[in-house]
Order: C-alpha cells, then sequence, then structure tokens
C-alpha cells in the first residue's frame, strides 16, 4: 500500500472576507509544490496549530505527532502566474477552530495541509445538472459549476446566511441560480428541499452536486435517489457536518452508516 505524503506547511499569502461570513485564505509561491493543480473542488484536510504555538515547533508537530485539530474543507481554486491556491471558510466566529483561525488569519500565518482528494465530477455528460449548496459546500458547488460544458442546463440552489453573502458565480448561461437565505443555519432547514420538490423534474440524463448539513442532504438524498430514482452513479451527494456535532464525531457517524449500508460517502 502506497504510503501517504507527509502534511506540508503552507503559509498565508492574502486573507481577505469576500462576503460577511466567507474568508478566503489564499497560499501561494514553492510551498504549493506536488500538488496536484487540476482539483479544484477537492477535498483537503487542514491542521490548525495552537495558539501561540511557534511556525518551527508546529513544523516538527506535523512530522513527529501528535496529529494537530483537523478539520476538512474544499481547493477552491488554483491559478498559475502567479501559482495560488484558496481555501474559503465559513466565518461563524470563534464556535470552531477552524473559523477561529480563518478570521484572524493574516499574511505569515501558517496551516498544515494534506490533499487534496480527486475530484468527486469529472465528466458531465447529463441532459440536466441539479447542483444544491449550503455555505459550507459552495466550494465545492462553485468549482463544479466551472467545470461543465457551456451548453450546461439545470439548476443550482444555494443557502446562504444573508444577502450580502451571495456571490458572483461563474456558471454556463443554462444554469438557473436560487438563493435561498437562513440566517440561523444550526435549526434545521427544509427551504432546498421544497424549492427542489417543487420542480417539474426533467427528462434525460440527471446528475447532481448536493452538499451540505446532514438532516438537508438526507432528504434530497431520498428524493433524488429514492423517489426521482436517479442511479447512485449520476448523484455526488455529501453530508459535510451536522447541526450539534462537530467533524469528528459526524465523520463517525458517516462511517458507521456506511458500513451498515445506509449512507455513501
Amino acid at each position: 500500500m502506497e504510503k501517504r505524503p507527509a502534511p506540508r506547511l503552507l503559509v498565508v499569502e492574502r486573507a481577505c472576507y469576500i462576503t460577511p461570513n466567507m474568508v478566503r485564505i489564499t497560499f501561494a509561491g514553492d510551498q504549493l509544490d506536488g500538488i496536484p493543480t487540476d482539483r479544484s473542488g477537492g477535498n483537503c484536510k487542514i491542521m490548525l496549530p495552537a495558539e501561540g504555538q511557534s511556525k518551527e515547533a508546529f513544523a516538527h508537530q506535523l512530522q513527529n505527532g501528535p496529529k494537530p485539530v483537523t478539520r476538512t474543507y474544499t481547493v477552491r481554486m488554483f491559478r498559475d502566474h502567479p501559482r495560488e491556491m484558496d481555501i474559503d471558510f465559513v466565518a461563524h466566529g470563534d464556535i470552531g477552530p477552524a473559523s477561529k483561525w480563518a478570521s484572524k488569519a493574516t499574511p505569515g500565518d501558517f496551516c498544515g495541509f494534506a490533499g487534496p482528494s480527486p475530484v468527486k465530477l469529472t465528466e458531465f455528460y447529463a441532459d440536466w445538472y441539479l447542483v444544491a449548496a449550503d455555505m459550507t459546500a459552495l466550494p465545492v458547488a462553485c468549482a463544479t459549476l466551472e467545470a461543465m460544458p457551456n451548453d450546461a442546463k439545470g439548476l443550482a440552489v444555494f443557502e446562504v446566511l444573508s444577502d450580502a453573502d451571495k456571490q458572483p458565480v461563474t456558471a454556463p448561461e443554462g444554469i438557473d441560480i436560487r438563493w435561498l437565505i437562513n440566517a440561523d443555519p444550526h435549526h434545521p432547514s427544509t427551504a432546498q428541499q421544497a424549492l427542489v420538490k417543487k420542480l417539474s423534474w426533467p427528462d434525460g440524463v440527471v446528475q447532481t452536486c448536493i452538499a451540505g448539513e446532514s438532516s438537508v442532504i438526507r432528504a434530497l438524498r431520498a428524493f433524488v435517489i429514492n423517489e426521482k430514482k436517479t442511479p447512485k452513479e449520476n448523484a455526488y451527494i455529501s453530508g459535510y457536518w451536522k447541526i450539534g456535532l462537530v467533524e469528528d464525531q459526524h465523520q463517525a457517524e458517516k462511517r458507521n452508516e456506511q458500513s451498515n449500508g445506509k449512507g455513501r460517502p
């Protein structure tokens, strides 16, 4: 079995709020050497230094353990000339360690990085596409839309915290983009499910890219897979987080569901 590459240490080049509740962290330069650049939308692991920890001490920890606090994120975009990589973080204050780090990040700050994984959607062959995401999944949704063929048709549904959190989205002209507002994401939302269920479901092949809070995803999966009989190979549907659980707990729950045949990666 091929040994996983050691985590790398990345240094912040820029940090800015792209909307009131989303921070974009940009990494640049030689520190990105060896990271595949065709994986915008792929998952990665961000490893966080302890408060006040020196860069040298954190580099030693990355190589020798113990494992730092780690969270899963999505590579939003790679650029060349200069070579840069963006990762977007939902900014909800000090509630979570990654949000706390990103909200306060300045050039020269650092973190650990592993990945990214291969992109989930690499082939686009559908007659119609359904993309649905909350703010945690906007990066994978936007990367997927940017990769679609120019003649793609479908619907993209984005649920954000406020009108000000709507961000520019590059998508084919045939994709209808709808925005929903949910000011309190820690209460279950049925808005995406309600909108999707009102659709006149199209004929032909449908592909999906759906990700976000677990209860929303569970409802959309039941509708898309069970009710509309979309083949599983055409449906990327993934719960990224769950109300009331930290990531480690949510990942453990997902693994248990998959082992019992009740879920999918």
